[in-house]
């Protein structure tokens, strides 16, 4: 079983040294990338992606001064834990025993519009590349074209058992995954004004309590997942089905 997350736009990058640490699978397709962001001006990394010039300087910055990082250093860190955001405070890594590391290391993979695919011990450099950026390489037009199978098959060499906590962004890079594998996407409702609905901010935090709570309780079974109940969310049989399990919350 594989449980797959989206990045975060937020890094933090203060974090102690890690004992272990593993590389990137598609090293060298991030390569390819960046040399095509190292030729973009500022002005066309805020065109491109919609970013303040603040943020676009930023980036800039961090394109040529990327590294195709192999080893731990002040700037190359386990993306689990570099990685911050609404779904990381839900998942909150830090506090994760060795067990619970070395299970996340072998369940769980992070999507990237840079990467690909991410181990949670996987190194990674400072960046910022959505997956739906609109980046033209080569013959390809956006990332979904460049990235093609590699990451669906890459995930599928894993396991046939998919437990999408991402984003429908990031999703979609998987491509026809649903066709060769088992895909379970729960979904996370908060009441309000009289109605349980899907509020992002929640459901974000709840994609990444939910994947805790697989790593921490070794869940291998998708049947087990109705069993989930951190922070107050419930199983609801009722709006459920066999692939959209539905988690309802009430405070």
């Amino acid at each position: 079983m594989i449980i797959v997350l989206s990045p975060a736009k937020t890094l933090d990058y203060s974090i102690p040294a890690n004992e272990k640490y593993t590389v990137p699978q598609f090293l060298n397709q991030s390569s390819k990338l960046i040399k095509t962001l190292k030729t973009k001006e500022p002005k066309d990394i805020a065109s491109l992606m919609g970013l303040s010039d603040k943020l676009a300087t930023l980036n800039f910055d961090r394109y040529q001064n990327w590294k195709a990082s192999k080893k731990e250093s002040n700037t190359s860190k386990p993306a689990l834990l570099v990685f911050k955001g609404d779904v990381y405070q839900g998942l909150n890594a830090e506090d994760f025993t060795k067990g619970d590391m070395n299970f996340a290391q072998k369940h769980l993979r992070i999507l990237s519009g840079l990467y690909g695919s991410l181990k949670p011990l996987d190194v990674i450099n400072p960046y910022r590349l959505e997956m739906g950026t609109k980046l033209k390489v080569s013959n390809t037009s956006n990332l979904y074209e460049f990235w093609g199978n590699n990451i669906r098959d890459g995930i599928l060499k894993d396991s046939k058992v998919i437990i999408n906590l991402a984003s429908v962004e990031y999703f979609k890079a998987l491509g026809d995954i649903e066709n060769d594998a088992e895909v379970i996407s729960p979904v996370f409702k908060d009441y309000k004004n009289g109605q349980y609905k899907i509020i992002s901010f929640y459901a974000k935090k709840a994609r990444g309590l939910m994947a805790r709570w697989i790593i921490q309780n070794r869940v291998k079974k998708t049947k087990d997942l109705i069993n989930f109940d951190l922070d107050g969310y419930k199983y609801s049989k009722a709006e459920s089905t066999a692939d959209n399990p539905v988690f309802l919350r009430k405070s």
